[in-house]
C-alpha cells in the first residue's frame, strides 16, 4: 500500500511524499518565484485552451457568457441604486396628503416603473441566460466528446497497456465533459464579480466617513481567498494522487451492474468480496479527502465569524447615523447592501476563481490526453500504398518484441517468410507468443528489434489505415456490437457499401445465416438487450460464428483467425474450415487454433514456444520429425481417442 500523502503542511514537503502534477516543488526559497511563475503561466495556458475549446464549439457561445457577464455584473448595482431612490422618495413624501392623480404624475410612481421594469428583464433574462447556458454546455460537451473520440483512434495500442495512460483517458472523460464551459462561465464570472465589487466600493467612498469599511471587509476576505486557494490545489493533487483509489471504486462498482458478469458473480457468491474491495478502496480514498474538507471547513468557520461580527459593528454604524438623521432610510439600504454585497463578492470572486483554478487543473488531463504523440505511423513523407487483390510476401527478420514497461521478451528474433498464398498454422502452449505475432503482422505494435517486410518494403513505410484494410482478422476477443446482425457483418469492410447478397453469402460461409434467418427481422434485428427491448442474446457460438462472418466480408488479402472455432462444436468446425479452404483460394490465411487436427490442411506449421520458433514445416514433415509438433499432436489424437 502506498504511504499516505500529506495534507498540510507547506509547498517544502519532501519528493517521495508528492504527488506529481507535472511542475517541480522549489526546495529552496529563491526557487519560489520560479514555480510561481510556473502556476501562473500553466494557469493561464490551461484557461487559453478552455475558451479555444468553446470558441470551436461556437463563437456565439463565448459572445453570450461575455454578455451575460457585463449584464450580471452592472444589473445588481442598478437595482440597489432604484431600491435607494424609491424608498428615500418615499420617506421624504411620508404623511403629506397626496391624491392618486398626483401621486401618479410623482417622482415616486416613475421610479417603481422604473424598479418593477428592472425585475421584470432581470428575471425574463435569468431564464433565457439558463437555458441558453445549458444548450451550449450540451454543445460543447458534444464537441469535447468528438475531439477524445477522434484522438482515440489514433491512439497507439501500447498506449492501452499503461495504467498511466488510463488514468489520463479516465480524468479526461470525467472531467473534460462540463469542466470547459463550467470554468469558462466561472471566468467570465469573475467579470461580473468585479465590476459589482467595484461598483460598490464606489458608492461607500461617495458615502461620508465609510470608505475605510470597504477596505476592512475585502481585508478580512483575504485569509479566505488564501484558504480557499490552497485546499483546491490540495484537493486537485489528493484526487491525482489517490487516481488509483478511483479507478478501483469504478471498476468494481461496474462489475457489479455489468450484465455479462452478473452470472458468474452469482454462482461463485463473489458479490460480497467486490462490495467489500469497493468499501477498502473508498476508506483508503476518503480517509484523507475527509482530512482535507474538515481542515478547509474549519478554517472557514473561524473566518465567517469574524467576517459577521464585523459586518455587525458596520451595520450598527450606520444605524446609528440614519437615527441621527444623517441619511435617509435609501441610504441605510443602500450602503448596508453595499457592505453585504462587498463581502459577498468577495466571496464570490474567492470561490470563482478557485473554481476556474480547480478547472483548469483537471482540464489539463484533456491537454495531455489530446497531446499524446501517435507512434504507429508512417516513417517517410510519402508512405506507401498496399496492392490490394494481388499475392504478397511477408518476411520477418530477426524479430523481437516486449511489450512497453515490461523487462522480458514476447518474442524473441522471429524469422518467417509467407509466400503468396501459403497457409500457415501458429501451433504453442498460451503464452508462446502467437497473438502478439499477429500484431505485429498488423502492425498494432512495432518490433522492439528487427524488421517485418511487406512486399520487399518495410512494414512501417506503408499508409497504417491502407495496410489495415489488408487484413481481415478475427482476434480472440472479438467485438460483440449493439446493432443489427447485418451492421455486425458489414462491420468487416465497412468502406464498401452495404450489399444484401454479399452479406448473405458472408453469413453462409460461417454457418451464421441458419440462426439469423431465423430471427423476427433477420438480418435487421438488434442483438444485445442493451439498446432495444427485443434485441436477440447470442450463444458464444454464435458470436463466434458472426464474427467469422465479419473476416468473410472483408475484401482482405491476408486473412487472419486467432482461434476461430475455440465456441464451436467439432461440426461446425469441419464446415468452416471446408469454407477456408474455398475463400482463402488467392489468399494469404494464417490462423491459431489449439485443435490440431486444423493444422493437417496448412501448407506450414510454426511451433512457437517461450517466444522462438522452434519447429516449422508442414504436418507430415513435422510428425515424421517427433519433435514438440509430435507431441502436441500426438497428445491430442491420444485424448479424442479416450473420449470416444
Amino acid at each position: 500500500m502506498r504511504p499516505e500523502p500529506k495534507v498540510g503542511g507547506g509547498p517544502f514537503r519532501p519528493k517521495q511524499d508528492r504527488p506529481n502534477d507535472g511542475i517541480p516543488r522549489p526546495e529552496r526559497l529563491s526557487q519560489v518565484p520560479q514555480y510561481l511563475g510556473q502556476v501562473i503561466g500553466g494557469f493561464f495556458k490551461r484557461l487559453l485552451y478552455i475558451t479555444q475549446l468553446v470558441w470551436e464549439t461556437g463563437p456565439w457561445i463565448l459572445f453570450f457568457l461575455i454578455f451575460v457577464s457585463l449584464f450580471n455584473g452592472f444589473m445588481p448595482v442598478f437595482g440597489s441604486l432604484i431600491s435607494s431612490r424609491v424608498l428615500n422618495e418615499l420617506q421624504a413624501g411620508f404623511g403629506q396628503s397626496v391624491d392618486r392623480a398626483l401621486f401618479l404624475a410623482s417622482p415616486i410612481f416613475a421610479m417603481l416603473i422604473v424598479l418593477f421594469s428592472y425585475r421584470i428583464i432581470n428575471a425574463v433574462l435569468d431564464r433565457v441566460k439558463s437555458a441558453t447556458t445549458r444548450i451550449a454546455g450540451e454543445r460543447v460537451v458534444r464537441h469535447i466528446r468528438l475531439k477524445i473520440m477522434h484522438k482515440a483512434r489514433k491512439i497507439d495500442l501500447a498506449a492501452y497497456d499503461s495504467p498511466a495512460f488510463y488514468e489520463k483517458l479516465e480524468n479526461a472523460n470525467r472531467e473534460a465533459g462540463h469542466r470547459p464551459i463550467q470554468t469558462l462561465s466561472a471566468t467570465l464570472g469573475l467579470v461580473s464579480t468585479m465590476i459589482g465589487l467595484i461598483s460598490y466600493i464606489v458608492i461607500l467612498f461617495r458615502a461620508p466617513g465609510m470608505w475605510w469599511s470597504a477596505l476592512v471587509i475585502i481585508a478580512v476576505s483575504v485569509p479566505s481567498a488564501i484558504i480557499t486557494f490552497t485546499y483546491r490545489h490540495k484537493n486537485v493533487r489528493y484526487m491525482r494522487w489517490r487516481s488509483k483509489e478511483r479507478r478501483q471504486m469504478d471498476y468494481y462498482s461496474g462489475l457489479m451492474v455489468n450484465k455479462d458478469m452478473v452470472k458468474e458473480l452469482r454462482l461463485y457468491d463473489l458479490s460480497d468480496t467486490f462490495i467489500d474491495r469497493y468499501d477498502d478502496a473508498f476508506e483508503r480514498y476518503y480517509k484523507g479527502m475527509r482530512r482535507l474538507i474538515i481542515g478547509e471547513g474549519a478554517w472557514h468557520v473561524g473566518i465567517a465569524l469574524l467576517s459577521s461580527v464585523v459586518n455587525c459593528v458596520f451595520f450598527a454604524m450606520i444605524a446609528y447615523r440614519v437615527f441621527t438623521g444623517e441619511i435617509m432610510i435609501g441610504d441605510y439600504s443602500l450602503l448596508t447592501g453595499a457592505l453585504t454585497s462587498i463581502a459577498g463578492n468577495v466571496s464570490t470572486l474567492i470561490s470563482s476563481s478557485s473554481t476556474v483554478y480547480e478547472g483548469t487543473l483537471f482540464i489539463d488531463n484533456l491537454m495531455t490526453f489530446m497531446d499524446y504523440e501517435q507512434t504507429i505511423a508512417p516513417r517517410i513523407a510519402t508512405p506507401l500504398k498496399v496492392r490490394h487483390g494481388e499475392p504478397h510476401t511477408i518476411v520477418f527478420e530477426h524479430v523481437s518484441f516486449r511489450y512497453p514497461g515490461t523487462e522480458r521478451d514476447v518474442l524473441k528474433d522471429i524469422n518467417m517468410t509467407l509466400v503468396p498464398g501459403e497457409s500457415l498454422v501458429l501451433v504453442g502452449l498460451n503464452g508462446a507468443g502467437k497473438t502478439t505475432l499477429l500484431k505485429l503482422l498488423t502492425r498494432l505494435y512495432d518490433p522492439t528489434e528487427g524488421r517485418i517486410l511487406l512486399d520487399g518494403q518495410d512494414l512501417r513505410d506503408y499508409d497504417v489505415q491502407d495496410l489495415y484494410r489488408m487484413f481481415g482478422i478475427i482476434f480472440q476477443d472479438f467485438g460483440k456490437y449493439a446493432e443489427s446482425a447485418g451492421e455486425n457483418i458489414h462491420f468487416g469492410n465497412i468502406h464498401k457499401m452495404a450489399q444484401t447478397q454479399e452479406l448473405h453469402e458472408a453469413a453462409e460461409a460461417s454457418g451464421a445465416a441458419e440462426f439469423i434467418e431465423a430471427f423476427p427481422q433477420g438480418y435487421a434485428t438488434p442483438l444485445m438487450r442493451i439498446f432495444e427491448q427485443d434485441g436477440i442474446e447470442l450463444s458464444g457460438g454464435q458470436w463466434q460464428k458472426l464474427a467469422i462472418s465479419r473476416a468473410f466480408y472483408s475484401d482482405c488479402d491476408v486473412l487472419i483467425l486467432d482461434e476461430p472455432t475455440a465456441a464451436l462444436d467439432a461440426l461446425a468446425e469441419q464446415e468452416i474450415y471446408n469454407q477456408f479452404d474455398r475463400l482463402r483460394r488467392g489468399k494469404t490465411t494464417i490462423f491459431v487454433s489449439h485443435r490440431l487436427s486444423s493444422a493437417t490442411m496448412a501448407s506450414k506449421i510454426v511451433v512457437l514456444e517461450y517466444g522462438r520458433i522452434i519447429e516449422e514445416g508442414n504436418h507430415r514433415a513435422l510428425m515424421d520429425r517427433q519433435g514438440r509438433y509430435y507431441e502436441l499432436f500426438s497428445t491430442q489424437a491420444k485424448r479424442y481417442r479416450e473420449d470416444i
